[in-house]
């Protein structure tokens, strides 16, 4: 369900926040942090849209992608789920989905008998070719933004996750 508000909820939520627990309190804080939970949503909605009728959500088209990215098309599950940032449960049921609809395999890993690798197929690799020119053709959501405001983005938005602990070293890619 969208709606579409004659004012900006976010910004009106900032100046009450300010009025009722005063600036020290940090509504622009609060307002900045906000705003990233909305375009998340925002972008997950359109991402979860242009891909449905592939039979893909962003988190199955990501792992595809991940896969992909692999020297040889297969990774441990293991690194499916540290790669992709969830949680092992998370990171099985999204290969799950993907090996029922044929895009991924699920094989013994050779060098770990207990582990098991995911293996993207060419059907797989087809569907995220197909997802990667939608999501170009709607510039990930961001056409709003010029190139350089999307670049400032990115920048500010590694700091914060940096800051958070999510990774060591931004050279290191």
């Amino acid at each position: 369900m969208s709606f579409r508000l004659a004012f900006d909820p976010i910004r009106r939520a900032a100046v009450l926040w300010e009025r009722r627990w005063g600036r020290a309190s940090s509504p622009q804080a609060m307002a900045t942090a906000t705003s990233v939970m909305r375009v998340q949503q925002l972008l997950l909605a359109q991402f979860d849209a242009e891909l449905a009728d592939l039979g893909l959500t962003f988190a199955r088209f990501e792992t595809l992608v991940l896969l992909t990215f692999s020297r040889e098309g297969r990774l441990p599950m293991s690194k499916v789920g540290q790669r992709l940032m969830v949680h092992p449960t998370s990171a099985t049921n999204l290969v799950q989905r993907l090996q029922a609809q044929g895009f991924v395999e699920r094989i013994p890993n050779p060098l770990d008998g207990r582990g098991t690798l995911a293996v993207i197929t060419a059907s797989g690799r087809e569907r995220a070719e197909e997802g990667m020119q939608r999501l170009v053709a709607v510039g990930f959501g961001l056409s709003s933004l010029t190139g350089p405001e999307r670049v400032e983005l990115f920048r500010l938005l590694e700091k914060v996750r940096q800051g958070h602990g999510d990774f060591d070293d931004p050279a290191q890619g």
